[in-house]
């Protein structure tokens, strides 16, 4: 599958992503684990699950548009495993809103 993962700060800052699969689904959850405990990230939620949509959100905004702009394989990452996590052709992560759109 194609996946093209479009990641939002704002309207003059968006990085676009065009990649073929083959991360796993595992491989995927296993790099979003470690990068949300390195970066420090912190989401609160009623349940106190933290779903992968959060783990998605936070990451980004943790590591903010300078380190998608300066570490292009960091970058690749993120889109790679965010499409392996969510299993879709179109993703939208809209950093400055905290949303996921497809």
């Amino acid at each position: 599958m194609l996946h093209h993962v479009i990641v939002s700060f704002g309207r003059d800052s968006e990085f676009e992503f065009k990649m073929a699969g083959g991360a796993s689904v595992d491989d995927a959850r296993k790099w979003f684990d470690h990068e949300f405990n390195v970066l420090g990230c912190s989401v609160i939620t009623p349940t106190g699950k933290i779903l992968a949509v959060d783990r998605i959100l936070s990451v980004a905004k943790y590591a903010g548009a300078a380190r998608f702009h300066e570490q292009r394989t960091w970058a690749e990452q993120f889109a790679k495993y965010t499409g392996a996590l969510l299993g879709r052709d179109l993703i939208r992560v809209d950093v400055e809103h905290y949303r996921i759109g497809y």
